[in-house]
């Protein structure tokens, strides 16, 4: 917030206004606080503007507009009124991120949040046009998120229903890649074209990513009249609901009442408003409001803040604030006192330039460098650094763009393993047994928790981090407070367990052993739910489970998918090939299809049956993970013949065939591969390297 300035004015209306949240080309946005401290986001139109009536009319009609809608999904005007001929109006105050900021700060949503997010946000669209309005600019920066769920802001651009465009030959209308194909070519517009946004933001909630790109404005425009979505990152469940208001053709669009139906989250889906990253956000935010608005006296009341003190508390603080109905949006920054606890931003994924055509012998981006314990062969991508077991002991990150040193961490346990913390930090345990988790882009120490008694880290969800103890126990660590939630006995020993793989989703912890026991947990007291008593290898290959929506699929001696719940077998895959079976590799889901290897193939089958959807040329894959990106499926070749090296094989999806291959030493012990951001990440004895991949066609 920056302070009053020469022109601004002191008071509009009831409001006392404290400071600048922001300006734009029509007006300024200030914060304000009536008699009573209530706050306000109070927007008013420039004075050099003020006599331009075109303009003039604009501002008032938005404030009418917003009038005009009375659900409790919008920020809603307070007061609207035109005072010393300048017009003005005071919205409700919001305390939250905005959905670009959200997703950018924590990733993308989950599938149960989508859903909560499009019900809230379809129910919202209808309470719009019942009022007669398309708002015609719904895009993640106009949509605030709440304790109480989404908030639709700005009605800036907003219009009766069939109304036509604002705006000149020539200009946008409203940002690219989120208007409807109708809005682009300056036609009339409806409700539908709300409905095409919706489908637009959910994309991006659901993936990080536009469902329209390019290079240029006029590209994106061009994508969203003639194109194809970019679908194949969201949820496979999600995308049947997405794709149709996605739809070039106005009637084939769902309505929002519709959408609200389908879209229908399951019970407890409002809590990720007041539980996880994005409420632990929310409700830090909300705190630093009240704590810059009011002080406690000593006896114990509650009296306003003075406006010195706080535009003072807010510049030490470097505090921002979210206003809602402007067509800019504000939002909290507490720095006084970083909360060690509060998740911080997660980096982008810097995406590596896909080959046009490829063939023949890779070449690495970087490396192989020897930097990789052999004791400890453990690595992870976590967006921008690539996390792994040192050579020389404790953990370390690199750069996934050049290779190299991020940050060291020589106290962690690197054979005690790896997790990455919703992209945004990483937990590690030391040798005493102590949880302990640093920025994974910058390394910088978070909160850490000496009491865990922790040998092992197995998974964690937004809630909680699980271990196993160094007596054998089951443990589950808070996020917010790293305080024990529960300890519990498992049905297999842990303690003699190397260590156990693991992942929590959906409510449920399921947790793999070397000698090929599988057992699930309720994630929130730790009781026993199900279990697969055998799931080994003739080998006791590790398993390695993934979670899709609300089903499990697990490696071994076959390729099995559970529902996550109860154990319930939907499917399971054994492949047969010289008169032998063959075990599943470490499985990847991509979109809706499960790829994991099977001894001389890779194969693809439909996450919802187990139907065979592809095959891969033959090789001998036996046990290898599967890396799948840009046009590449990308695999380990783990025998030597007279024609083909041990190495990696890329083989493009679309044709079969192999697109490239990278060749690998014999006699390096283990080798490991990991797919980010159009790069493939191969470890063979104490090297790391990263391939490029192609691109379609190729």
């Amino acid at each position: 917030m920056d302070p009053l300035g020469t022109g601004d004015p002191l008071r509009l209306g009831p409001y006392r206004l404290h400071g600048v949240l922001g300006e734009g080309g029509m007006g300024k946005v200030y914060f304000g606080q009536d008699r009573a401290g209530a706050t306000a986001a109070v927007k008013v139109l420039r004075p050099e503007l003020a006599h331009d009536q075109n303009l003039a009319q604009r501002f008032v009609r938005e404030a009418h507009m917003a009038q005009a809608v009375t659900s409790t999904g919008v920020a809603r005007v307070l007061v609207a009124q035109t005072e010393g001929g300048r017009p003005w109006m005071a919205t409700e105050f919001l305390t939250g991120p905005t959905l670009d900021q959200a997703v950018d700060a924590h990733g993308p949503f989950d599938e149960t949040a989508v859903r909560a997010l499009a019900t809230a946000l379809a129910r919202t669209l209808v309470d719009i046009h019942a009022a007669g309005l398309v708002h015609r600019d719904l895009k993640p920066a106009n949509i605030v998120l709440t304790s109480v769920g989404p908030r639709i802001i700005d009605f800036g651009i907003a219009r009766p229903e069939h109304g036509l465009t604002l705006t000149t030959t020539g200009q946008v209308p409203v940002t690219p890649g989120y208007g409807a194909p109708e809005q682009a070519l300056g036609r009339r517009v409806g409700p539908p074209a709300d409905v095409f946004s919706l489908g637009a933001v959910l994309v991006y909630a659901a993936s990080g990513c536009p469902a329209f790109d390019g290079g240029h404005v006029a590209a994106v425009q061009y994508e969203v009249v003639h194109g194809e979505p970019q679908l194949g990152r969201i949820p496979a469940r999600l995308e049947p609901l997405i794709a149709p208001c996605l739809a070039k053709d106005p009637a084939f669009r769902p309505t929002p009442g519709q959408m609200a139906t389908a879209f229908a989250p399951p019970r407890g889906a409002d809590r990720v408003w007041r539980h996880g990253p994005v409420a632990t956000d929310i409700k830090q935010r909300e705190r630093t409001v009240h704590q810059l608005t009011t002080a406690v006296s000593g006896t114990g009341t509650a009296r306003r803040m003075s406006r010195r003190r706080l535009l003072t508390t807010l510049a030490v603080g470097g505090t921002a604030v979210v206003a809602g109905g402007g067509s800019a949006a504000w939002w909290l920054r507490e720095r006084q006192r970083p909360d060690a606890f509060a998740l911080p931003p997660a980096a982008k994924i810097p995406e590596a330039q896909v080959l046009s055509a490829a063939g023949g012998k890779a070449t690495p981006l970087w490396g192989p460098l020897a930097v990789l314990s052999k004791e400890s062969p453990i690595f992870r991508p976590v967006r921008d650094v690539i996390v792994l077991g040192a050579k020389n002991g404790g953990i370390t990150a690199h750069s996934v763009v050049d290779g190299k040193l991020r940050w060291t961490a020589p106290e962690a346990d690197a054979a005690a393993g790896i997790l990455s913390l919703s992209d945004a930090l990483v937990a590690a345990v030391d040798a005493k047994g102590a949880l302990m988790t640093f920025v994974a882009s910058t390394g910088d120490p978070r909160w850490t928790a000496p009491a865990a008694g922790a040998r092992t880290v197995i998974a964690a969800d937004d809630t909680a981090v699980y271990v196993a103890t160094k007596d054998g126990r089951l443990r589950s660590i808070s996020r917010s407070d790293g305080t024990t939630r529960w300890t519990a006995h498992a049905k297999v020993d842990l303690e003699k367990e190397r260590r156990p793989i693991g992942i929590a989703a959906q409510g449920r912890l399921v947790v793999t052993t070397d000698s090929g026991a599988v057992i699930a947990v309720d994630s929130g007291n730790g009781r026993h739910v199900w279990d697969i008593p055998n799931q080994a290898t003739a080998d006791e290959e590790k398993l390695r489970p993934v979670v899709s929506g609300r089903t499990v699929y697990i490696n071994g001696t076959t390729l099995t998918a559970r529902s996550i719940a109860d154990g319930t077998e939907q499917w399971a895959k054994t492949e047969v090939s010289g008169g032998k079976t063959q075990p599943a590799g470490p499985p990847v889901v991509r979109g809706k299809t499960v790829y994991a290897t099977a001894g001389p193939h890779v194969m693809g089958y439909s996450a919802d049956d187990g139907t065979e959807l592809w095959k891969s040329a033959e090789g001998y894959f036996i046990h290898s993970p599967v890396a799948f990106q840009g046009n590449d499926v990308c695999v380990i070749n783990t025998i030597r013949s007279s024609s083909d090296d041990m190495g990696v094989w890329a083989m493009a999806h679309d044709s079969r065939r192999r697109s490239w291959t990278y060749p690998l030493p014999a006699d390096a012990g283990s080798y490991g591969m990991a797919g980010s951001g159009n790069r493939v990440f191969v470890t063979h004895g104490d090297a790391l390297l990263a391939l490029p991949v192609s691109a379609q066609g190729s």
